[in-house]
């Protein structure tokens, strides 16, 4: 057992007991330390086991999702732990504070988070300068969105200006249309509104392709609030528009599984482990509707080894975790690249 997975224990009741967003920036500022201190070291003991998705090599089939990192400052320290991507975000055009605080709460009995953050970042060309001196074998994907205060008849803009910065930079691209936290967002989600900015972003990726002389994947990231005729118009939309990959899912607006606790009715999006099996049905169901060749990306309520197996097992292609590593640490690396 490496030195963090022996410290995590021993710091976590004293994270629990500080407010959530202040643990998860303390936990990264301690993160950037230790990792320059070199008292980092990879929690994978098995032989790794690469993936080739999208024309890219992953070291193994386990990312970072967006949210931990919202301003790509610790990229190397998530991969030195053994994650084999690193997804940093949400970034958008400008920088913003995102929504007043307290936005980020956990409800410890269900090992899950409700945020309501509102794509807090530095901006995107703030993360672009780090990004260019990074050093790490990881695949790191940018998810970028648009700025709180764009209206969706001109969010396609926002998109194209996040696209056109971080594509010499990252590794592939995710297009956040699914977070709850930015009023109107999940609109886009719409079989019209989703043709339309994809098709102005595939456009673009050609152009983009010919100027640096590379192809950067361009996934979406949805929603896992989707029913069956949302579901068939966006794999639709995917299909025609030969977008490169799909993450599924965002957090849930639903609070079924939470009903009667007393943050239940906190305005956010909720993960962890009560969005596992409504994101796993809406990873099924749009494996089958997808394009083979067109990968996914699991995330969505992975606490342990097995969960990941399961999401591998529903079709996804690679696995993404966040609310799993504030419950489990970073032993949940290890169990999850010993198991898939």
């Amino acid at each position: 057992m490496t030195l963090i997975e022996k410290f995590y224990p021993v710091m976590k009741p004293w994270l629990f007991r500080l407010d959530a967003e202040t643990a998860h920036t303390l936990t990264v500022k301690m993160m950037v330390i230790a990792h320059k201190l070199g008292m980092l070291k990879s929690v994978v003991t098995t032989p790794q086991q690469p993936r080739n998705v999208m024309g890219l090599t992953f070291p193994n089939a386990l990312g970072l999702a967006a949210g931990m990192d919202k301003s790509a400052s610790t990229v190397e320290a998530w991969s030195a732990i053994g994650f084999g991507s690193v997804e940093v975000g949400t970034l958008t055009p400008r920088p913003q504070p995102g929504n007043p605080k307290p936005r980020l709460f956990r409800l410890p009995e269900h090992e899950a988070l409700i945020n309501r953050m509102g794509f807090n970042n530095p901006g995107i060309h703030s993360a672009v300068k780090k990004l260019r001196h990074r050093r790490t074998k990881a695949i790191v994907g940018v998810n970028i969105g648009k700025n709180f205060d764009t209206p969706n008849e001109r969010a396609v803009d926002d998109y194209l200006i996040c696209l056109k910065a971080a594509y010499p930079v990252a590794d592939y691209i995710a297009v956040n249309i699914s977070s709850p936290n930015t009023k109107g967002l999940r609109d886009l989600q719409a079989e019209g509104a989703v043709r339309e900015l994809i098709s102005a972003l595939k456009k673009e990726q050609v152009a983009l392709k010919k100027e640096h002389g590379k192809t950067v994947p361009l996934l979406v990231k949805i929603a896992p609030d989707l029913n069956d005729m949302q579901i068939e118009a966006l794999a639709r939309v995917f299909n025609e528009q030969n977008i490169d990959g799909v993450i599924a899912t965002n957090t849930t607006i639903d609070r079924e599984a939470v009903a009667g606790h007393a943050l239940a009715q906190e305005t956010g999006g909720l993960s962890g482990a009560p969005v596992r099996d409504r994101s796993n049905l809406v990873l099924q169901a749009f494996r089958m509707l997808l394009k083979e060749q067109m990968p996914i990306i699991g995330v969505g309520g992975i606490l342990n080894g097995s969960d990941a197996v399961e999401k591998l097992k529903a079709g996804a292609a690679l696995v993404q975790v966040y609310s799993g590593l504030v419950y489990r640490g970073p032993g949940l690396v290890r169990d999850i690249l010993s198991s898939i």
